[in-house]
């Protein structure tokens, strides 16, 4: 019964205000008449001061105790546990067994005690799991448990995005442009930019933006993000290679830059090439009682149809079509032409 309420749960805050004229910081008074000022904002610094780590998405973070131990006091003299913001309390080691009547549900089996350097090891991190988290270290004596060691850790949680992709999302027009989408997800926090980037064959480069578009998962609170862009094409401009450029805050606040596959778009390869059909249809004549015709010839009739498309594919891609290959039900033939 004694370990099911071992675990008092400690604010966060680590300040105290007592009066107009003292403040109380982890249990010192502090008259400011007889400290400096500066000395009394190191204090405020320190005590609000914390350890910095990161984890990725659905991987382990680590909530480091640093207790030094100094008394070499051993774990069966120990009441150590972790709670959140909210004090949840997410691990307790209590007298060197692990106790789990105090634990939040949601932190139940995701927890585990490195006795070697003092730190929580939170498994499959998610993203509702960044913020504030305290280690809180008691004497168990005799006469009660005595505070030994707090420690404050903030934990910031990280998702890769997957790598932006590019779809056309309608033929272009000439050698006058191309609307693109780019789209990519699973990640956080929130994308910084999203943009094209068009490179030349001589070297020249290009950066066309778009409006960017960002929805939040509700359940796993990671973005999805995608841009639409017409991208123009001027005179000249041959064997353009584009890139869609995605640029987001990854751990230890570094910016990272992920770049979708190259999308080739190479000029001399689009023209504009007349399809011809040629298709001939005749009729089965109609039969009557005993299988005999009721007239003595069916009907027959050819039409010539011809339409203009543009194309980035190969010549030898279309030129494959003028071989007959419509085929239908009897009496019903169909060929493809090919000029251009």
């Amino acid at each position: 019964m004694e370990a099911e309420n071992s675990v008092m749960k400690q604010p966060i805050a680590s300040s105290q205000v007592l009066g107009p004229s003292c403040i109380k910081l982890n249990g010192i008074g502090f008259f400011p008449s007889l400290v400096s000022p500066s000395l009394i904002l190191t204090f405020l610094f320190l005590g609000v001061a914390f350890l910095k780590s990161e984890a990725y998405f659905n991987e382990t973070a680590e909530l480091p105790c640093q207790f030094s131990n100094s008394q070499n006091l051993s774990l069966n003299e120990l009441v150590i546990f972790w709670q959140d913001q909210k004090k949840f309390v997410l691990y307790e080691f209590y007298l060197a067994k692990e106790n789990l009547n105090n634990v939040d549900p949601k932190y139940m089996h995701r927890t585990s005690f490195d006795q070697s350097n003092w730190t929580l090891r939170l498994h499959r991190a998610q993203i509702k799991d960044k913020g504030i988290y305290q280690c809180i270290i008691h004497h168990k004596r005799p006469t009660g448990l005595v505070s030994l060691h707090q420690k404050d850790s903030e934990l910031s949680v990280f998702a890769n995005f997957t790598e932006p992709e590019i779809v056309q999302m309608s033929n272009e027009t000439g050698n006058s442009g191309i609307n693109l989408t780019c789209s990519s997800g699973q990640g956080y926090p929130k994308a910084v930019r999203m943009y094209f980037l068009l490179k030349l064959e001589n070297s020249t480069e290009l950066e066309y933006d778009g409006a960017m578009q960002t929805s939040q998962d509700n359940d796993t609170e990671l973005y999805n993000v995608s841009i639409s862009s017409y991208v123009p094409f001027s005179e000249g401009m041959s064997n353009v290679t584009i890139f869609c450029v995605l640029k987001t805050k990854s751990v230890k606040s570094r910016e990272r830059e992920l770049l979708s596959k190259p999308f080739c778009r190479d000029s001399s390869l689009v023209a504009k090439f007349t399809l011809s059909f040629q298709i001939q249809i005749s009729t089965i004549p109609a039969l009557g009682k005993g299988r005999q015709p009721i007239q003595a010839f069916g009907q027959s009739f050819s039409a010539d149809c011809h339409f203009e498309v543009a194309s980035s594919e190969s010549a030898a891609f279309w030129s494959s079509l003028a071989e007959p290959r419509l085929g239908f039900s009897s009496g019903f033939r169909g060929s493809i032409g090919l000029s251009s």
